[in-house]
């Protein structure tokens, strides 16, 4: 169903909406059966008894003191048509029900009004007489008259907050962990969850809390087996690159090509060790963007008008980010984009979600990629077309992917309408934290 709710805090408030709505329907029409209409019908039968009382009374013309007498214990006016407008009773409130009551209690057609303003009175207008009777209720007020159903509306509303409250509760766990999760999809982990809750919920936090730490240790696993294969790689490379130097004949084609394929090898070592490491939470800062990117062309040899173009947007908000990390992203990127693309290179910035994060894009003039491959160039050891250069380990965008979700940002590749490949990165100005 297209409006279903499908959060489990949506459907359990739903859940408890709907059983108070049928309970308060059911009440509804109970009190309405075995308390409101029993106090109606005996309301109407004592009203008709008076009006019926005066009506005897009246008939006695032999004791006109009588009359007078009742109407004066009673309160009950009787008066015309006139009298009863100048009275306010086409300001009352007609109630069918009433008449309906008071019209078969009298035998005859009547019709009735209540005025709740100040004192209540209760105008009877007798079709045969052509007369108004008004019947005071001094024993009553307005209040007592009451919103039945503002009650029944105020009970329920309470409940639904509480239950709402409830199922927020109860939820809570259930937020910390989808936020964990996704942290730890990115490369980012924190101390165990709090293992608390229903009984179900603190089963699940207990299992993920072990997946974690197992995750944790693999990780762990896998950055000390790559960094002894990369130190003990290195020294052998080392040799080899020191006897290729020593030998006699330097211009030969073979020294060159063993010492580039020594650097070669390095750089692909240093991928492998850049992939699998993460950015150290403790150094994340507030930086802006347009500065990262003018201390990276400052440092570097990305200073040549012809090859690389700087479109910065002004007055960018701080982001939150790990200055590092985000240097061997622009770095990558650049690279990238120098290796397999062509000039010139463009680095731009911008605004997005009305200050809500910012984004920064490097594009190349090259071939571009085929369309099909686009989905793919982020994953690990995959290369584009092979027009654009089949060397390397295939890791470059793959740390950038990496890195890029570590500061919980997204990252886009697409072939520019006007020629050559762009990878465009977007950083939320705040991060979320876990719980």
């Amino acid at each position: 169903m297209r409006f279903a709710p499908r959060t489990a805090f949506a459907r359990t408030i739903a859940l408890i909406a709907f059983i108070l709505v049928i309970n308060q329907v059911v009440s509804y029409l109970l009190i309405t059966m075995y308390v409101v209409k029993p106090t109606v019908e005996q309301l109407s039968f004592l009203v008709a008894r008076q009006v019926q009382a005066h009506q005897i009374i009246a008939e006695q013309r032999l004791l006109p003191r009588l009359r007078y007498r009742y109407q004066e214990i009673s309160g009950i006016e009787i008066m015309n048509d006139g009298e009863a407008r100048d009275k306010g009773v086409e300001a009352a409130t007609p109630y069918a029900f009433l008449s309906s009551e008071i019209s078969s209690l009298l035998q005859t057609q009547t019709q009735v009004r209540v005025s709740q303003s100040g004192q209540i009175y209760i105008w009877i207008y007798v079709e045969q007489e052509g007369l108004w009777y008004r019947v005071p209720m001094s024993g009553l007020d307005e209040r007592q008259f009451s919103p039945l159903l503002f009650y029944l509306i105020l009970i329920g509303g309470l409940s639904v907050l509480g239950g709402a409250w409830f199922a927020r509760w109860l939820n809570r766990p259930l937020r910390r962990l989808q936020h964990a999760a996704l942290d730890i999809g990115r490369g980012i982990y924190h101390e165990p969850l709090p293992e608390g809750g229903v009984s179900e919920i603190m089963n699940v936090t207990r299992a993920f809390n072990r997946m974690s730490r197992g995750i944790q240790q693999l990780e762990a696993d896998r950055s000390l087996l790559l960094a002894g294969i990369s130190h003990d790689l290195r020294t052998p490379l080392t040799r080899i690159r020191l006897a290729a130097e020593m030998m006699q004949n330097k211009e030969d084609l073979l020294c060159e090509g063993i010492i580039q394929d020594i650097d070669d090898m390095n750089s692909i070592i240093d991928q492998f060790v850049d992939f699998v490491r993460s950015p150290d939470l403790t150094d994340f800062e507030w930086k802006n963007i347009n500065t990262l990117i003018h201390d990276l062309v400052l440092t570097n040899e990305y200073t040549e008008d012809d090859r690389l173009q700087l479109v910065l947007s002004d007055k960018l908000p701080p982001v939150y980010m790990q200055p590092t990390a985000m240097k061997r992203v622009l770095t990558n990127l650049i690279v990238n984009a120098r290796k397999y693309g062509a000039a010139p290179i463009q680095v731009s910035t911008g605004l997005l979600n009305r200050g809500k994060g910012v984004w920064f894009e490097v594009r190349d003039s090259g071939a571009g990629i085929p369309e099909h491959k686009l989905e793919d160039m982020f994953k690990p050891f995959t290369q584009g077309d092979v027009a654009r250069g089949g060397e390397g380990s295939g890791l470059g965008l793959a740390i950038v992917k990496r890195f890029v979700d570590q500061h919980q940002g997204l990252i886009e590749a697409k072939n520019h309408p006007e020629g050559g490949f762009s990878v465009r990165v977007k950083l939320p100005v705040e991060r979320k934290r876990v719980g």
